[in-house]
């Protein structure tokens, strides 16, 4: 493994370290130490890496991720995992707003809660959160999967595309366009696959999914205080 203490090294040299692994590398597993809320930490990977944070960090860490897996071990700011492309990327902590925002792909889990925003804009990626959701979640969410164990905030799915979202507690409230929709067997298979990915101790059935109404995908006069 190899270690990298940011009390001696600046931000920009772990980045360039991590970001130059080529694909067949033998340097697959990295501990960073010390990262005292960090902004842009392990950001742009590439490669097939494992990348463990010792600690809590600050805006985008792990942004743009392709193929490898990150994990923090405390929290996370603003904008975890955004733009990820696949891999993994586990937040043992809280996650700030917009968590997974523009998420093409992979897995995201915080195993803490995530607030406001949280799969904004989301285009294929799947998010797991063993906590609650703030409000906003899944806002204009376009494809993928929000996963929340617990409770979510208000005006969740606003003006949704075709993400699924599935809440094991309750909802506040369902923005414009998002409506609660029957859970059918292929559902609850591919719940039980993402659960199981996220380590989360939930049963399928336990769950209810929402989605898109499809009323705001053209405008209608009818509709134009929903726009």
């Amino acid at each position: 493994m190899q270690t990298i203490d940011m009390a001696t090294t600046d931000l920009r040299s772990l980045n360039a370290m991590l970001q130059g692994q080529p694909q067949d590398t033998n340097e697959t597993a990295w501990e960073v130490l010390n990262p005292r809320g960090a902004h842009a930490l392990a950001v742009g990977l590439d490669a097939p890496i494992a990348v463990t944070v010792r600690g809590s960090t600050g805006y985008y860490c792990a942004g743009m991720n392709k193929q490898a897996s990150v994990t923090v071990t405390g929290s996370a700011g603003p904008g975890v995992a955004e733009n990820m492309m696949s891999g993994t990327v586990v937040i043992d902590g809280d996650a700030s707003q917009y968590a997974g925002a523009t998420g093409h792909g992979g897995l995201l889990v915080v195993k803490g809660n995530a607030s406001s925003r949280c799969g904004i804009s989301m285009k294929g990626i799947d998010i797991v959160v063993h906590g609650n959701v703030g409000h906003m979640s899944a806002f204009m969410a376009q494809k993928g999967n929000l996963v929340v164990l617990g409770d979510a905030g208000d005006a969740l799915g606003d003006s949704l595309y075709e993400a699924r979202l599935f809440v094991r507690g309750s909802v506040k409230s369902l923005g414009a366009d998002c409506v609660e929709k029957e859970m059918r067997p292929e559902h609850l298979t591919l719940l039980a696959e993402l659960l199981d990915r996220a380590g989360a101790d939930a049963r399928p059935e336990e769950f209810r999914r929402y989605g898109s109404a499809r009323q705001l995908y053209h405008f209608k006069v009818d509709n134009a205080s929903a726009y």
